[in-house]
C-alpha cells in the first residue's frame, strides 16, 4: 500500500464460510493463510478453521510471516447485561490482545428471540427500535470503554445485514447516541447492500470508523433476494457478494477517507462466496492488485 498507515488483510471467507459449514470444509488454517502470505497480504482475521489457543495460532502467524488483524465476536448485548458479555468475550478478546490486534469486531447476534436471522426473509431483519434503545446504547458504551481498559482493544461495531443494526436511519440513529469509544467497522458490502450511502456514512462518523471491510456487491443477484425475499444465506449461496473490482460498489468515497483523514488500520478485502464457483487464489488475487491500485491512486 502507497499509505503507509495502512495495512492489508483478507478475510479467510474467501476459503471457507463461517456460518455455512459446507463451503470450504476441507480447507485448513494453514492453507488460508499460506495462500493469503503467497499473495501479498499481511494480515488476515480469524476464521472458523481457526485455532482459538494461543499456543497453536501463534506459530501458525509466524510460519507465515502474517499479522492477525481482528476477529468476529457474536456479542448479544441487547439481551444480557454488560458483566455477562465481558464474561463471554473474555477468552476471545485475551487471544485478540496477546497477538497484537488494536480492534475487536463487535457483531450483534441478540435482538430476535428464537429465529436464526440469517435463515429468513430479507424483509424480517431484527428492528432497532423493537428493543430497548437507550439501554442497549449504553450498554454499549460501557462495554466499549471496559474492553478498551481491560485488553487494550477498540470495539468496532460491525453493521450488518439481518441484525439490528443495518439500514442508514439505524446506523444513524446508533452512532449518534452511543459514546465515542464505540468505533465503527465500515463494510462496504453490507452497507450498500442495505441501501445506506457510504459518502453520508464517512461524513458523518468518518472519525469513528476504525475498521475496514472492502466487499463488493453483485447487483442483479442483490435484487433478486429483496424482490424474492431470500435470506441473508440464500444471497450467499448465489453469489450476492464478492470482492472488490467485481462488482457494483464505487469505492472513490473510501479511497478519499482512507488517503486524506488520517485513518490508520486496516482494510481488509472480505467476501462470502461459495469457493466452488469462485475460487479463492484467484479471487483473492485479482482484489489483492485492484485495490492496492485503487488506494495508490
Amino acid at each position: 500500500m502507497a499509505n503507509a498507515n495502512v495495512r492489508l488483510g483478507v478475510s479467510p471467507l474467501a476459503w471457507t464460510n463461517d456460518v455455512l459449514e459446507d463451503l470450504g470444509d476441507d480447507v485448513t488454517a494453514l492453507q488460508c493463510m499460506q495462500q493469503a502470505a503467497a499473495i501479498g497480504y499481511q494480515g488476515i482475521e480469524l476464521g472458523r478453521k481457526f485455532p482459538r489457543q494461543l499456543a497453536a495460532l501463534q506459530p501458525l502467524l509466524q510460519e507465515t510471516g502474517l499479522s492477525l488483524a481482528s476477529g468476529w465476536f457474536s456479542g448479544t448485548l441487547a439481551d444480557i447485561s454488560v458483566q455477562q458479555e465481558l464474561h463471554n468475550v473474555a477468552d476471545h478478546a485475551r487471544l485478540l490482545s496477546a497477538l497484537g490486534c488494536s480492534v475487536l469486531v463487535y457483531g450483534e447476534c441478540g435482538g430476535m428471540p428464537g429465529e436464526t436471522p440469517l435463515d429468513i426473509g430479507i424483509s424480517h431483519s431484527p428492528k432497532l427500535s423493537a428493543i430497548d434503545f437507550d439501554a442497549y446504547v449504553r450498554r454499549l458504551s460501557q462495554f466499549s470503554s471496559a474492553l478498551y481498559q481491560e485488553y487494550g482493544l477498540k470495539l468496532a461495531y460491525h453493521h450488518h445485514l439481518m441484525m439490528l443494526v443495518e439500514h442508514q436511519d439505524e446506523i444513524e440513529r446508533f452512532f449518534s447516541a452511543t459514546h465515542e469509544d464505540v468505533g465503527m467497522l465500515l463494510d462496504t458490502g453490507h452497507a450498500v447492500a442495505a441501501g445506506a450511502d457510504l459518502n453520508a456514512l464517512i461524513r458523518q462518523f468518518g472519525s469513528r470508523i476504525c475498521h475496514i471491510h472492502l466487499k463488493d456487491i453483485r447487483r442483479a443477484r442483490l435484487d433478486q433476494v429483496y424482490q424474492q425475499d431470500e435470506s441473508f444465506n440464500q444471497g450467499v449461496r448465489g453469489g450476492m457478494f464478492t470482492v472488490p473490482g467485481d462488482g457494483a460498489i464505487d469505492y472513490q468515497p473510501v479511497v478519499d477517507f482512507v488517503n486524506h483523514s488520517g485513518y490508520r488500520g486496516w482494510l481488509i478485502v472480505e467476501a462470502e462466496q461459495d469457493p466452488t464457483t469462485a475460487p479463492p487464489v484467484p479471487t483473492v488475487t485479482r482484489a489483492f492488485h485492484h485495490v492496492n491500485a485503487l488506494f495508490s491512486r
